[in-house]
């Protein structure tokens, strides 16, 4: 019998493409951005939004970049108290203290920006956490 020869196809050359990878340098300086941080905190809205354009007024008036007032979830502290000791032992009270919070970005701060939020006077009841991003 007469043997049939299959012809095989030619072996494909794979191609190895080449990648170039280019070296990117990164000033430090160029691209970090310092912050100024804020939160206000407060018991009482109004006195917290008083206090809150206040800091935004004194860092305008030194042409700082302000990003914000960004107000934050209000904190919630309930409590249950027993109205009676003894005989109405079912009968209670809740109370409730609401801490109102606010988000003050000042971006590049200058000496003199960081000098005038120090000597700010603000309302009693209105507290400040400054850092420094």
């Amino acid at each position: 019998m007469p043997t049939k020869e299959t012809k095989k196809a030619p072996a494909k050359k794979t191609v190895a493409k080449k990648t170039a990878v280019k070296a990117v340098k990164v000033s430090p300086k160029a691209d970090v951005i310092s912050k100024l941080r804020i939160r206000v905190r407060a018991y009482e809205y109004k006195i917290l939004d008083l206090s809150v354009k206040q800091i935004i007024d004194t860092a305008l008036r030194y042409d700082a970049k302000v990003e914000g007032p960004i107000p934050l979830p209000t904190e919630i502290k309930k409590y249950t108290v027993n109205r009676s000791a003894f005989v109405y032992k079912n009968a209670r009270e809740q109370f409730e203290m609401r801490t109102h919070k606010r988000l003050i970005d000042i971006l590049n701060p200058t000496p003199k920006i960081m000098e005038a939020l120090t000597n700010l006077s603000l309302p009693s009841g209105v507290n400040i956490d400054v850092k420094i991003i």
